[in-house]
C-alpha cells in the first residue's frame, strides 16, 4: 500500500479531526483474510480523498462476542474502554466493515454514553457515490454472475438491504438472489459468538446449508459484507470443492478490482 493511514492520536496532535473514524474491528485487524478487506476499503477511501483515521493500538474489541455469549460484565468493560477513548477524541462519525461492530456501536453504545453516527462500509460508499465522490465502473465483471449473502446484523438486524446491492449493481455483473435473501435471509452460522466454538450436534452445519443455497444459483462470485460471513462462506465453498470455480469476496474487494486499485 503506497499511502499512510493516520491514527486519531496523530490527527489530535496536529489539532485536526478526520472526516470519519474507521473502526477496524478484531477480524479486520488480526485475521489474515479479513486484513485484505481492511486494505481494500482503505484504498478506496484514499483514492476518493476521504480524510479518515483509525484508533490503532487504542482500539479494543467492541464487546459483541462477550455480550452474545452472555457475559454482560465483560461487554460493558470493553465498550466503556472504547467509548472513553472515542469521546476523548470527540468522535462524531464512525464507519466499519464489520456488521457486528456496526450493530453494537450503533445500537448498544448510546446507553453507555457512546453516541455517534455509525455507518457500515457499504452505506458509507453508497453515500460517497450519491455525492459524486465515488465513481464505479465495473466493466471487468461483465458476464460474471454474483450472489450476495446478507449479513444478519446489517440486514435483518438493521434493515439495510439496499446499499450493498446498489454497489454491486454498478459492477456490470448479473446480480442473482438466493431463495432466502433480504428479510428472509439465512445466517452464515458465525453470529452470536458461534464463530468461536465448535458446532452443536446436528446433521448439517449452517454455513454448508447457506453455501449450498448460494451454489444453486451457479454464481462466479459470492459477495459478502462481513468478515465472519466471508470465513463461513469460504469454508462452505471448500466443503463442496468449488474453491477453484467460485470466489468469495467482500464488496469492497470487488470495487477495488473494478477500479484496478
Amino acid at each position: 500500500m503506497d499511502f499512510t493511514i493516520k491514527t486519531m492520536a496523530e490527527y489530535a496532535a496536529e489539532g485536526k479531526a478526520p472526516e470519519v473514524l474507521f473502526f477496524v474491528g478484531c477480524a479486520g485487524s488480526f485475521d489474515d483474510r479479513a486484513k485484505k478487506i481492511t486494505k481494500a476499503f482503505c484504498k478506496i477511501l484514499n483514492k476518493v480523498g476521504v480524510e479518515f483515521a483509525v484508533l490503532g493500538q487504542e482500539e479494543s474489541c467492541n464487546g459483541d462476542p462477550a455480550k452474545r455469549a452472555g457475559n454482560e460484565f465483560i461487554f460493558q468493560m470493553m465498550a466503556l474502554t472504547n467509548i472513553e477513548i472515542m469521546n476523548a477524541y470527540e468522535v462524531k462519525r464512525i464507519v466499519t466493515s464489520c456488521p457486528h461492530c456496526f450493530n453494537i456501536i450503533k445500537n448498544e453504545y448510546p446507553s453507555l454514553g457512546g453516541k455517534y453516527e455509525v455507518m457500515h462500509h457499504t452505506q458509507f460508499l453508497k453515500k460517497l457515490m450519491e455525492e459524486g465522490r465515488l465513481k464505479i465502473e465495473g466493466g471487468s465483471f461483465k458476464g460474471k454472475k454474483i450472489t450476495f449473502h446478507d449479513p444478519c446484523y446489517l440486514g435483518r438486524g438493521n434493515g439495510e438491504y439496499e446499499a450493498p446491492r446498489m454497489l454491486l449493481e454498478k459492477l456490470d455483473a448479473e446480480l442473482v438472489e438466493m431463495k432466502r435473501c433480504k428479510s428472509n435471509g439465512l445466517c452464515c452460522g458465525a453470529g452470536g459468538a458461534q464463530m468461536f466454538k465448535e458446532p452443536e450436534k446436528g446433521n448439517k452445519d449452517i454455513n454448508v446449508e447457506r453455501t449450498e443455497e448460494a451454489l444453486t444459483e451457479s454464481p462466479n462470485i459470492i459477495a459478502t459484507g462481513c468478515p465472519f460471513c466471508n470465513t463461513m462462506m469460504t469454508d462452505g465453498v471448500k466443503h463442496f470443492n468449488k474453491n477453484n470455480e467460485v470466489a468469495v469476496k467482500d464488496i469492497v474487494e470487488l470495487l477495488t478490482e473494478a477500479e484496478d486499485l
